[in-house]
């Protein structure tokens, strides 16, 4: 039996009481004081996240950008350096491989930032793609275990930071980053987040994670940040109808069945893995589309709870992921619907075990971003 791989932060969650649970291969924190306390203090102060399980792939040197376009959906060559994109790898068959951030960290040095479960196929599938990739081939080398990443969430995110850092934080916009000095560690500090709220990530090196995690919680403990796990991460994007790889996006999903048309630049200069296929289904049109959809009673939708239509006769849809929304007090859920069931306020069934509970298709995201 494999062992579970932990981060430079275990031990920092077993002195916390993070409940550890497997998650990828991973031992991680699912919570602490509860996935309640965790959620409301990124929505209203801040919240610590462990994600060091993330993978960090570096690509260099000449055809960098080139070579990222011909295997990323998105237009990186329009990304100034120290800007971030979010982007996608497609297969040949337009499904895709994973969905990920792209960094420009200098003019031919990027930063590709992917799942923790996709990150050794991700970095084949990128070895594959340069050997076959007929233009300059740039360097491409997998440095996960070199970095510890570490993501401040929430309102009071950037006052907390300021105090560890010279850096002016204000001056790092959203999808933008810069490389610093906080806690006396060289830091890759970006500005993206998966919460809805403001945030930042931090990319320092994997033995000095523990010490920027016992700073930063120690800087923060007038303003009620909370060290967050995995539950909370995941009702926070659910709330956003963030997209969740294994979830919405898989090796099958095309991504213009789950709204990532804007990340998928077809009219690009060049090609890209999967553009054929995703061409062909633009052309024929998607036969179904991710929704949201809020309870109008009782039943907490899961992923893989079934939806027909209302006389219950036809399967008309899948749940992907579901919660109890902390904020909203409500059940929501995101999942693949019949295009002609998408149209907000149309009211639907959605199967928990053996009841049916009526849902409705909604607005998302399900709050508003602020």
């Amino acid at each position: 039996m494999s062992m579970l791989k932990r981060t430079a932060l275990y031990e920092e969650h077993k002195k916390l009481n993070g409940r550890i649970v497997d998650f990828g291969g991973w031992e991680l924190p699912v919570q602490y004081s509860g996935v309640l306390n965790e959620h409301t203090a990124v929505r209203n102060a801040c919240g610590l996240f462990d994600v060091s399980h993330m993978g960090e792939i570096f690509v260099e040197g000449p055809g960098s950008i080139e070579f990222i376009n011909f295997v990323t959906t998105n237009d990186a060559s329009i990304l100034a350096v120290e800007q971030a994109q979010y982007s996608a790898f497609c297969n040949e068959s337009g499904g895709i491989v994973d969905d990920l951030v792209v960094y420009r960290l200098g003019e031919e040095r990027f930063l590709l930032v992917v799942n923790a479960s996709n990150t050794d196929k991700d970095f084949s599938h990128l070895t594959r793609a340069l050997e076959s990739y007929s233009g300059q081939k740039p360097r491409i080398k997998n440095a996960s275990g070199e970095f510890s990443q570490i993501a401040v969430q929430g309102p009071l995110a950037q006052k907390i930071l300021q105090t560890l850092t010279q850096t002016d934080l204000s001056l790092i916009k959203t999808y933008w980053c810069k490389e610093g000095i906080l806690c006396g560690v060289n830091t890759i500090i970006a500005r993206t987040g998966y919460t809805g709220e403001d945030g930042f990530e931090l990319y320092v090196p994997w033995s000095d994670g523990p010490k920027v995690w016992e700073a930063i919680l120690d800087a923060g403990k007038g303003a009620g940040i909370l060290p967050c796990g995995l539950g909370a991460r995941d009702t926070l994007r659910l709330e956003m109808k963030y997209a969740l790889y294994g979830h919405e996006l898989n090796d099958d999903t095309n991504p213009l069945e789950v709204g990532l048309a804007w990340i998928t630049k077809l009219k690009k200069a060049g090609t890209f893995i999967g553009k054929p296929a995703i061409e062909a289904m633009k052309a024929a049109g998607p036969k179904k589309t991710l929704v949201g959809v809020k309870s109008l009673g009782r039943g907490i939708p899961r992923q893989g709870y079934e939806i027909y239509d209302l006389d219950r006769s036809s399967l008309i849809g899948t749940i992907t992921s579901g919660t109890q929304s902390p904020t909203l007090k409500q059940s929501i859920g995101v999942a693949f619907m019949d295009k002609k069931f998408e149209t907000i306020g149309t009211k639907v069934l959605v199967k928990v075990r053996d009841d049916f509970h009526e849902f409705e298709v909604c607005k998302t995201p399900f709050i508003e971003k602020k």
